[in-house]
């Protein structure tokens, strides 16, 4: 079963394990340095690829397609290692910014060429109620990934109410990002469906 939702033009959906390793959580984090260390370098280079999409957006109207396929790329490869970190899956996600359709954590949108000049502008004053929401948020989150652990570790298997609270916070979390990186011009909705 897969949990997601597709009113907003960006996809986010995660496959529900049947079960989960009641002890891999203790060495992911060790497991997931090479990711982290690959996706601080390309985060550097993004920053100064997101201000040349920014100013091309202002300038012309139209998202550069390179640098969209980039940024997408980038989201693609954080959430999915993030869905690993998170507990949402077990399967180690691979080195690259492709899409992934069998990997459990998925993450898509569609390109569109003209973009909106005014809210690109204000994009980063924009998304900053999410990021205050997210961050309250993010506090519950880790408790609950706690409680996730515990449950699996007894278990063996996710419970149903957690893990969908904790694949509305990573939905939500990667709307607001996708909308920041100027994949979209639609505003995220506060909202974790």
């Amino acid at each position: 079963m897969a949990v997601q939702s597709a009113a907003y033009p960006v996809t986010y959906s995660v496959d529900t394990p049947v079960t989960l390793s009641r002890w891999l959580w203790l060495f992911k984090w060790l497991l997931l340095i090479p990711h982290t260390i690959v996706l601080m370098f390309l985060g550097i280079v993004s920053w100064f690829t997101l201000l040349a999409s920014w100013f091309a957006i202002l300038i012309t109207g139209k998202r550069p397609r390179g640098l969209w396929d980039f940024h997408l790329g980038i989201q693609r490869w954080s959430v999915r290692v993030n869905g690993y970190g998170g507990h949402l899956t077990d399967q180690y996600p691979s080195f690259t910014m492709e899409e992934e359709p069998a990997y459990p954590v998925r993450l898509d949108a569609e390109y569109t060429e003209g973009a909106d000049r005014l809210t690109t502008f204000f994009r980063y004053f924009l998304v900053i109620p999410h990021w205050i929401v997210l961050w309250f948020l993010a506090w519950v989150f880790f408790f609950v990934m706690f409680a996730h652990i515990v449950v699996v570790i007894v278990t063996g298997k996710p419970n149903e109410g957690i893990f969908k609270f904790m694949v509305g916070y990573n939905r939500w979390q990667a709307r607001a990002n996708m909308y920041y990186w100027l994949i979209t011009d639609e505003y995220p909705p506060f909202s974790m469906d």
